[in-house]
């Protein structure tokens, strides 16, 4: 079993290829379907990522129907990757939504968003563990994000794939998760 961190990149990067739109359609709307259960409906300010569909990620599109339909301020990002750090926008009707270079959906402009205003974070990943560690793609974008927010801010990673028992080369940088959703299950850490 691959448990180090480039390995089980590899693994679940190739993985996630196998999935078909259809897969990754019904597998998306069951995360969202789960996060139903989460004690974090009471919560304003929800942080959002936007698929990076050619990376097959988990499509978010059910989990803001879901934040709409419960009226919540949903906030999304805009990557600076000379900075690796990321600056947040309220999601209104009026946001112009424009992908970058490496084909992530962000905002154009907006009301900008202070992370310490943030109460819920959902999390990109390609696998996480039993122990609430997540792996991305190694940027550290999400780490240095969440590092910023407030200690109490609910850290929530969607995934396709069930928890592996253990990644080994975790950094004292790396911020935990405090729940993870599947199509299957919801993990709390």
């Amino acid at each position: 079993m691959a448990t180090s961190k480039k390995e089980l990149r590899i693994q679940y990067k190739n993985l996630r290829a196998t999935l078909s739109e259809e897969e990754i359609e019904e597998k998306s709307l069951a995360v969202a379907n789960n996060l139903i259960q989460l004690p974090i409906w009471d919560k304003t300010y929800f942080h959002v990522f936007l698929p990076i569909v050619e990376h097959k990620e988990v499509d978010t599109e059910f989990v803001l129907h879901l934040l709409s339909g419960k009226d919540k301020e949903i906030v999304i990002s805009k990557s600076d990757f000379e900075t690796r750090s990321m600056t947040h926008f309220l999601l209104t009707d009026n946001t112009k939504i424009k992908k970058n270079e490496y084909n992530i959906p962000e905002p154009v402009n907006g009301l900008q968003v202070p992370s310490s205003n943030i109460d819920v974070v959902f999390v990109p990943l390609l696998v996480f563990d039993v122990h609430g560690n997540r792996i991305g793609y190694g940027k550290g974008f999400y780490d240095k994000f969440l590092s910023e927010c407030r200690p109490e801010t609910i850290k929530i990673g969607l995934s396709f794939f069930e928890a592996v028992s253990q990644i080994d080369d975790i950094f004292e940088s790396d911020v935990k998760l405090d729940y993870c959703v599947t199509p299957e299950k919801v993990y709390e850490f």
